[in-house]
């Protein structure tokens, strides 16, 4: 049976109407789902009790299982255990202008890249847009308090997955849904060049980030095994169709790894390479692991990277640190139960 969180309005309007019922329930729907927060079809006392009857045999109303629950400061961390026993993690962080979740969209990932702790477990399998948004749902049950934005950045590679991540976000943009606006959701992709044009044609105003960390294609190719499909010079003609396809700005994000890609010469090549585009670039601190022999780049070496990219006209932030006490942090979810 289909999980009723996977189910967008158009989706629902169709199942009505299959049934013999109006289009108009698929609000009803949401709004007993995402607005009242209800747990079963026995409470949609709007609807008919065949049409519960029906919807009990063509719907599950499943939800996930929390198997373990970090805090450290600012920054949360869940394990969410799967109907088929494997395991996600998303990670919920509190800002001064509110609370963001950043969400997994695979189990496991096939991009592989050497800096990843979430890469190390190969892609299982696709999270269906239920599973996805009851990260969100389960998470706001926790808190008590609602999520303001959503990160799809968590494990897996979002456009690897991209019918149900369209499905979600669209779940969770409708005002009927979760309500967050497009400008609060972020997606991040290594770069799959093909599904970025295909989202740049949809008529969605969604943030996007671009996992980039090289500034030419031998150092990208060590870091990022992808970029020998899609390499620096065709994605960054992809992103300029995109961006002017859009009229959105795109995030370029850069982890700074210690004496590997946080040169000056590194600075200089990427101010050259992202020159005259709408953009603005992220420079992520590492987070070390265990398993992995990259070492974080010094804050001053951090600093004089940002200073070249300033220098040369290119709008950069440095990210703030969350969560890399509880393993939380950017590059270090993974998909098990340790």
């Amino acid at each position: 049976m289909t999980n009723i969180y996977g189910q967008t309005i158009e989706d629902l309007e169709k199942y009505f109407e299959s049934i013999g019922e109006k289009k108009y329930k698929a609000i009803q729907v949401y709004e007993w789902l995402y607005l009242k927060r209800v747990s079963s079809f026995d409470e949609f006392s709007n609807l008919k009790k065949d049409v519960i009857a029906q919807m009990k045999k063509d719907f599950t109303f499943n939800k996930l299982e929390i198997k373990k629950r970090e805090i450290d400061n600012l920054t949360e961390k869940y394990l969410f255990k799967l109907e088929d026993n494997e395991f996600i993690e998303a990670v919920v962080m509190y800002h001064d202008y509110g609370i963001s979740v950043c969400v997994s969209s695979e189990v496991g990932c096939n991009m592989g890249c050497a800096f990843c702790e979430s890469g190390r477990l190969k892609k299982v399998r696709n999270l269906e847009a239920y599973e996805i948004v009851l990260q969100i749902l389960a998470i706001e049950e926790v808190i008590g308090k609602r999520i303001s934005s959503v990160v799809i950045m968590g494990i897996g590679e979002p456009l690897d997955n991209y019918d149900n991540i369209i499905k979600f976000i669209k779940i969770i943009n409708h005002p009927k849904g979760i309500g967050i606006g497009a400008r609060h959701i972020t997606l991040s992709t290594c770069g799959l060049i093909p599904k970025i044009k295909e989202l740049s044609k949809l008529d969605i105003q969604i943030n996007l980030a671009i996992s980039l960390h090289a500034p030419n294609d031998d150092l990208r190719n060590m870091l990022m095994p992808v970029n020998k499909v899609y390499s620096i010079t065709p994605l960054i003609n992809t992103l300029k169709e995109y961006i002017a396809l859009t009229n959105r700005r795109v995030t370029i994000e850069y982890v700074m790894l210690s004496m590997v890609n946080d040169t000056q010469e590194c600075a200089i090549s990427l101010a050259h390479l992202l020159k005259g585009m709408n953009v603005y670039v992220n420079l992520i601190p590492y987070n070390e692991t265990s398993h992995l022999e990259f070492k974080k780049s010094s804050k001053n070496r951090v600093l004089k990277f940002y200073d070249v990219l300033k220098k040369e006209g290119i709008n950069v932030t440095i990210r703030k640190e969350f969560g890399s006490k509880i393993s939380a942090a950017c590059g270090q979810l993974r998909s098990k139960e340790v």
